[in-house]
């Protein structure tokens, strides 16, 4: 039986009426799911001081709106309906387990909502995407509605970019932006630069292009100016990549006076920049982008995977000049055609009601916490991490080699990815990327990050096989 409790201050109805009206709002927000089993009448009206008869008078009107049906001997069970404002809760609502239970975990994931409000805010947000359901089926032009690009322009914003609207594009995710990106700067043999330690999904590109992908030496603030200049006198690059802000693996966030000096070295050698900006919304006060120090030279991509949800597959580009936007389009429409006016759509509504800063609100609290744990159980200095980043950089030692140790990992619930994944040039060291996000909760996640730490103190043959 679940244990409901309801405030009937949340509703301004007849006590009847706001037993009916908060069942529905808690159906909403997913404090109630389909087959939980409501309070018996008698007790709930003594819990919350009220007759017996105005609490089966608000069972009576939840089962008229469908939200409820009751069995004698058995009770009263949620089983969704239309509700009295027409919005559907119907028995298909219910979560589908096959689907909870596809996960990649060699991405890069952030915590995952689970507070009822907030949840319900999304799925407010999609019942009222899903009034303009069919026209969201059409094909559409490239590069989003005039609303969309609006909304775009709002969430870049945020990021110090005051960008035309002719300049921003939504694409279908950062990754097919990447690609047509760096199709346009190089063509086959010629070299892109990025950092030494990478995010993988480049390095998948450039061979994809057939390109020279040539990494650059790092310190703890990023690519070295000095190796940059060189390389550009050595290699002539057509472009440089960079994921300046929680840089994926090792989140480091380039310093402002870095970024200036990168910025000088790519207008002293004309290179084009590619901003890889995944992680920029998570920081409150992060370093501004390179496309603000200079604009004329970078394509700034905005993904919504780090800060939103991956699942939207959308990202907001903004590009260098009106000079490169009909290239980008062409190259864009003919890999993807459009981004999903659906998941366009969506976006648009969390940024304008204000979800989309409720979202990151919850993923850079989560992602402190985590941190936090992190702290408490590995030494300080084994690690590379920022206070809100969703990952760490950890180098093994005690003969922990980086394909044992993920081995090890395997069941743990929390996703390791090698060395060998982020390395461009040289020999991948010894060390592993560990996402704290996803779908693991807290308590799971303080049970796996107890296992790794017992077994780091150690060699690989000391500790148990199992998880």
């Amino acid at each position: 039986m679940k244990d409901w409790f309801p405030d009937l201050t949340r509703s301004s109805s007849p006590r009847y009426m706001a037993i009916a009206d908060l069942i529905e709002m808690d159906l909403r927000s997913g404090h109630l799911v389909i087959g939980d089993r409501l309070p018996p009448q008698r007790q709930l009206a003594k819990r919350l001081d009220i007759d017996f008869t105005t609490v089966a008078r608000g069972y009576v009107e939840a089962q008229k709106r469908g939200l409820v049906d009751s069995h004698v001997g058995r009770g009263t069970f949620v089983t969704g309906g239309a509700g009295k404002e027409g919005r559907g809760f119907a028995s298909d609502t219910a979560p589908d387990l096959r689907r909870a239970a596809a996960i990649d975990l060699s991405m890069n994931m952030p915590p995952e909502p689970a507070d009822p409000e907030l949840l319900g805010r999304m799925r407010e947000g999609m019942s009222a995407v899903a009034s303009n359901l069919i026209p969201l089926l059409r094909y559409q032009g490239f590069g989003g509605s005039g609303m969309d690009k609006e909304a775009a322009a709002t969430w870049l914003s945020r990021r110090g970019l005051v960008p035309s609207q002719e300049r921003i594009f939504v694409t279908p995710g950062a990754h097919p932006a990447l690609l047509a990106i760096c199709g346009l700067l190089a063509k086959p043999g010629e070299t892109i630069l990025s950092e030494n330690i990478t995010y993988p999904g480049i390095r998948s590109i450039a061979a994809q292009l057939r390109l020279n992908l040539a990494g650059l030496p790092m310190d703890a603030e990023g690519i070295l100016p000095d190796a940059f200049a060189d390389a550009c006198e050595r290699l002539k690059p057509k472009g440089l990549y960079l994921n300046p802000t929680l840089q994926n693996p090792m989140t480091l966030t380039i310093p402002e006076q870095r970024r200036a000096e990168i910025c000088a070295v790519a207008r002293k050698y004309h290179v084009p920049v590619v901003e890889d900006d995944a992680y920029g919304f998570i920081p409150l006060h992060g370093p501004q982008p390179l496309a603000a120090m200079a604009p004329d030279l970078t394509w700034h991509i905005g993904g919504l995977a780090k800060c939103i949800g991956a699942g939207l597959r959308l990202a907001y580009v903004v590009a260098p000049d009106t000079k490169a936007i009909w290239p980008f389009v062409s190259a864009m429409r003919a890999n993807t055609v459009m981004a999903s006016p659906l998941n366009m759509a969506l976006a648009t509504r969390w940024i304008k009601d204000g979800t989309a800063d409720a979202i990151l609100r919850f993923i850079r609290k989560e992602a402190t916490a985590r941190q936090d744990m992190v702290a408490a159980i590995l030494p300080t200095g084994s690690y590379r991490s920022d206070p809100i980043s969703f990952n760490i950089w950890l180098t093994l030692s005690n003969g922990w080699t980086r394909s044992t140790f993920g081995s090890h990992m395997r069941a743990s619930g929390i996703g390791v990815v090698a060395s060998d994944a982020f390395t461009v040039d040289g020999p991948a060291p010894e060390a592993v990327r560990v996402c704290l996000g996803g779908p693991i909760d807290r308590e799971r996640l303080q049970g796996a990050l107890e296992f790794m730490g017992h077994a780091l103190e150690g060699p690989p043959e000391l500790s148990a096989s199992f998880f």
